[in-house]
């Protein structure tokens, strides 16, 4: 880890984190939610919010791909998604949900301010996320494709808006 110019656990905890929040709506696999622990440890991301049927540490199946993510990443777990988004807001989060609907904005096209604090909302892999949570978003982004497929597996969509967010809101 030296090598790699890795922290340490304490250090991490103790850094300024990206302040985005990953909240996982009802999230059905475990593996996914592995993955979204290890992109949140990799960005310094705030925290994680898990709703619903999304699992929660400790569990080996997270962990199979998580690889000691919730160890270093602040999570908390909400029964209900609209109790953690009513939570979120009044924390001062800008809600955002990642859903293809008629008002949703490309992701290239949505511009975050480094000012900002956003709770961006990962639906189930089926559904999507719940349209209560949609309702009280502020904005609904969705990644343009180009193939045969309608969606993205969740745990690439994390990695895909959170890299993008990471870009405008630190490099621009």
């Amino acid at each position: 880890m030296e090598e790699l110019n890795r922290v340490d656990l304490e250090t991490f905890r103790n850094q300024k984190k990206t302040p985005i929040v990953l909240v996982l709506d009802s999230v059905r696999s475990l593996h996914n939610v592995g993955s979204a622990f290890r992109t949140a440890d990799a960005f310094a991301i705030e925290k994680i919010v898990l709703c619903g049927i999304t699992g929660t540490p400790p569990h080996r199946e997270i962990e199979k791909t998580a690889l000691g993510a919730t160890q270093s990443v602040e999570w908390r777990y909400h029964t209900s998604n609209v109790e953690a988004i009513a939570a979120l807001k009044s924390e001062g989060y800008h809600i955002i949900s990642i859903e293809q609907t008629k008002e949703s904005i490309p992701l290239q096209k949505f511009c975050p301010q480094a000012q900002e604090k956003y709770a961006i909302v990962f639906g189930n892999e089926v559904n999507g996320v719940d349209e209560r949570v949609i309702n009280e978003s502020s904005e609904t982004l969705e990644i343009p494709q180009f193939g045969t497929k309608h969606s993205f597996n969740v745990s690439v969509t994390i990695g895909i808006v959170i890299w993008d967010f990471i870009c405008k809101m630190k490099f621009h």
